[in-house]
């Protein structure tokens, strides 16, 4: 049985051979996670179809074309026999003229050097530094082992003979090679995506970016003072983004030409808010989709979330996850951003950069006095969309922000 590269979406050709759960010739059972690939927008897990021996045609770090064979499954005799069980039982002549063969099972010092789930890029730095992955601490989720996880070099063996003195020759590195000071490894396909539509976003756009602040007072002091009773009858903490989402739909529907895109000569305007929110990943940003944002309560946003931000750690994201939206909020608060200009996510014409919260001093009825805030940016194609309009939608986000109570929160 040929094991391929699955069709994963219409604009997905290629993908690349991450991790080999299995070996070569190993035998495996059906339902077994044979390997992940790694495509420009999602990663895939592949199981077993049946049980066999495998054979693997496709590397590890290798790029392969949708369709293509990477593996294949052979029967084998150990399988034979496990189907064999439920046969009637044969006769003492069968039996001993068909001994039955056990599987191999590793020696038990196979066992102990088994090596941990490792990306492409930790295994090209291991072999570049001369590191054995079985003595690697990986630090990544499930104990996957990363690039910055395996140490740079590996040290001497106690027994190498003692050199020669002469006088050290410099060679010069080809243009293929790394030294201690430099090191080298392929963008994985979804870092290329990014890099792609980035690009794209600035030659394709006449992007511009307006700034304003909000008080976070009121919205602080409603999460502290309705957290408990919020997580008791929804299950799920009360965050800052459903606070966002509510703001954001409200103020696309008074200002629709910043939930609309250009389309050739056309704009074409979306009666419906599927709301993009950006989460990062060891792999890169990715924008899962909240479809209908505007029919959904808070606790349907803060669970939507969680469930997104939960299954990208693991790997289970879906392109379906991934497809559409019209507006997309980006919180580089949560790694301590305090201004930035955030990209458009095309074909969308805005998108809402969110930042840290942070005690600063501010005049209010004359007086100075702190208060919690947060700055705001607005990222928007000036092709579509003019700076009036562009400025009211933020400035009605803000107001919305600093009265949360008009946002029609559920407790």
């Amino acid at each position: 049985m040929d094991i391929t590269v699955p069709e994963v979406g219409e604009s997905i050709s290629e993908a690349v051979i991450g991790t080999w759960h299995k070996k070569d010739g190993e035998q495996v059972t059906k339902d077994d996670l044979l390997l992940e690939l790694e495509t420009d927008k999602i990663n895939l897990e592949i199981h077993a179809e049946a049980s066999g021996v495998l054979k693997i045609q496709a590397k590890e770090g290798e790029t392969v074309a949708i369709g293509a064979v990477i593996g294949s499954l052979t029967p084998s005799a150990g399988a034979s026999a496990a189907a064999a069980k439920d046969e009637p039982a044969k006769s003492p002549a069968a039996t001993k003229a068909e001994p039955e063969k056990k599987p191999e099972t590793p020696a038990p010092a196979e066992k102990a050097k088994q090596t941990a789930p490792s990306s492409p890029s930790a295994r090209q730095a291991a072999r570049e530094s001369g590191i054995d992955l079985a003595d690697v601490q990986g630090k990544g989720p499930g104990g996957r082992i990363r690039a910055e996880d395996v140490p740079a070099k590996a040290a001497p063996p106690a027994s190498l003979p003692a050199q020669p003195a002469t006088a050290p020759v410099k060679a010069e590195p080809s243009p293929g090679s790394t030294d201690e000071r430099t090191s080298r490894e392929p963008m994985t396909p979804i870092r290329k995506r990014i890099a792609e539509r980035l690009l794209k976003a600035r030659q394709q756009t006449a992007m511009l970016t307006t700034f304003n602040e909000a008080d976070m007072s009121r919205v602080k002091e409603l999460r502290q003072r309705q957290q408990e009773h919020f997580q008791s009858r929804h299950g799920v903490k009360l965050g800052l983004m459903s606070f966002f989402v509510k703001a954001c739909v409200a103020a696309l529907k008074e200002y629709p030409l910043v939930n609309a895109r250009i389309d050739g000569d056309d704009i074409v305007f979306h009666h419906y808010f599927d709301i993009g929110v950006a989460v990062g990943t060891e792999r890169g940003l990715i924008v899962p989709i909240l479809r209908d944002a505007d029919e959904m309560h808070f606790a349907d946003i803060e669970k939507a979330i969680a469930d997104f931000a939960e299954r990208a750690r693991n790997n289970k994201i879906t392109l379906q996850d991934l497809q559409g939206g019209t507006f997309t909020i980006s919180n580089g608060g949560v790694y301590g951003s305090m201004l930035s200009t955030p990209i458009l996510n095309p074909p969308q014409s805005a998108v809402l950069g969110m930042h840290s919260i942070q005690d600063r001093a501010v005049v209010r009825d004359g007086a100075v006095v702190i208060r919690p805030m947060m700055y705001l940016a607005l990222s928007y194609d000036h092709r579509i969309i003019d700076g009036r309009e562009a400025v009211g939608f933020l400035k009605l986000i803000k107001d919305y922000i600093e009265a949360p109570e008009e946002l029609l929160l559920e407790l």
